[in-house]
């Protein structure tokens, strides 16, 4: 199947192919690389309009924000729902290998079929606007999840809440924001407080709110936006884990805290099915030590060689990173990362327990940072540090020791691509 649009007097041909394999690119929005993000929701939600407004008619969702955490957070709450039985969608992004990953239908990647038929709905409605990617993608999900029978949804926010494109629900079944650290500055703020009142605005009048740990400037915003628009807001001091999580790292254990929080938050009957959500400490313990998230501290084999994985690239994931590296140092840090990120807040942390860092560049990514920029600012740091072409270079060069590839989820999507 050969899809086309015309565009400027340019034919532009798409090729799809259906049932093949998962795609690592729609057809549709056109994929604008790098492009500055452009906050807001008007366009989201004309489209929507146009589209019968799918996303009033999802099954009760779960919206989830913050920096660092929302995704294991998520993947958590997912895997205890579907030991229990419950039927769960999901929206996260970015992905790692394969666009559909974006979309999980009852716990499954979103099949190529189903996602080009999407896509060209979307497509179709979208005429005479102007669509970013991550808003047309978006809207895409939402038609699909509503189109699909399920009992809940779990949606990430894309980047920060208050203007992000999922951040247009009327009354959620709960939110959840995971810890606040500095990142996306350019659009979020300078500040902790100008952040957390970003995510912040996730909130609903009378819809419980999960506040993960804090630190104390953000969780003034949190409790007094809360205050302002009767939000009740629940913490995680007093939750109680059966066993830790599948995931690797400390930190696992908060985002745990703020995923069991969230199961005792839920109601006891389903708007779908007649019946009731019977989740059980069976479940819980299921859930939790069968939960995977790639990417996140993940072991695995890439070209002959056992490495530790993380998509981790601002200065608090720096910081988890340094507790885990503390057991296993040295370590070889490969490192690549986008240039808007803040390179050198990542590194300090782990600086003590990094014995040579080799910098990549992460392929495909005109906005990567240069392997000699990073050995530059690693330098300035005191770190030994090289450069690579590739990360099956770098490896190449190490004969010994842990080795950790860290900065960028888009490094990571590469890896996992080569990995076996």
């Amino acid at each position: 199947m050969l899809p086309f649009s015309i565009r400027g007097g340019l034919i532009l041909v798409f090729i799809y192919e259906v049932n093949k394999k998962m795609i690592k690119t729609p057809h549709w929005p056109i994929p604008l690389g790098h492009k500055p993000i452009d906050l807001g929701l008007e366009r989201v939600q004309n489209l929507l309009k146009r589209l019968g407004n799918p996303h009033l008619r999802l099954p009760p969702t779960i919206h989830i924000a913050g920096t660092n955490g929302k995704g294991s957070t998520l993947a958590i709450i997912k895997s205890i729902l579907e030991a229990a039985g419950l039927r769960v969608h999901r929206y996260t992004s970015p992905h790692l290998v394969h666009f559909n990953e974006r979309i999980e239908l009852n716990g499954k990647p979103i099949t190529d079929e189903h996602l080009y038929k999407v896509l060209e709905t979307c497509r179709k409605e979208s005429e005479g606007m102007s669509i970013t990617f991550f808003e047309g993608t978006t809207v895409a999900a939402f038609q699909a999840f509503a189109q699909t029978p399920a009992d809940i949804v779990l949606l990430e926010t894309g980047l920060g809440g208050r203007l992000d494109a999922t951040n247009v629900l009327e009354k959620p079944l709960l939110t959840i924001i995971t810890p606040i650290s500095f990142d996306h500055m350019d659009f979020l703020g300078n500040s902790l407080a100008e952040i957390a009142g970003e995510k912040a605005a996730i909130m609903r009048p009378g819809v419980p709110c999960i506040i993960a740990p804090q630190l104390p400037e953000a969780m003034a915003v949190f409790k007094a936006h809360a205050a302002k628009i009767g939000a009740p807001l629940y913490f995680t001091d007093h939750a109680v884990l059966p066993c830790p999580p599948a995931l690797n790292g400390e930190h696992q254990l908060i985002n745990a805290k703020v995923a069991l929080t969230a199961i005792d938050l839920l109601p006891s009957s389903s708007s779908l099915d007649e019946g009731e959500w019977v989740i059980k400490e069976e479940h819980i313990i299921a859930g939790l030590k069968n939960v995977t998230w790639p990417a996140r501290l993940q072991k695995l084999t890439v070209h002959g060689k056992e490495v530790w994985l993380d998509g981790g690239h601002n200065e608090d994931a720096g910081k988890i990173l340094a507790q885990w590296a503390k057991t296993h140092a040295p370590i070889t840090l490969i490192c690549g990362m986008l240039q808007k990120k803040e390179l050198a807040a990542f590194l300090t942390p782990l600086k003590p327990y990094v014995s040579q860092l080799i910098a990549v560049p992460i392929p495909e990514t005109p906005d990567t940072f240069q392997p000699e920029a990073i050995v530059a600012i690693a330098e300035t740091l005191g770190m030994r540090a090289s450069a690579a072409s590739t990360v099956a270079q770098a490896l190449s060069q190490i004969q010994t020791g842990n080795i950790l590839i860290a900065g960028s989820l888009y490094l990571a999507g590469s890896v996992l691509a080569e990995a076996v």
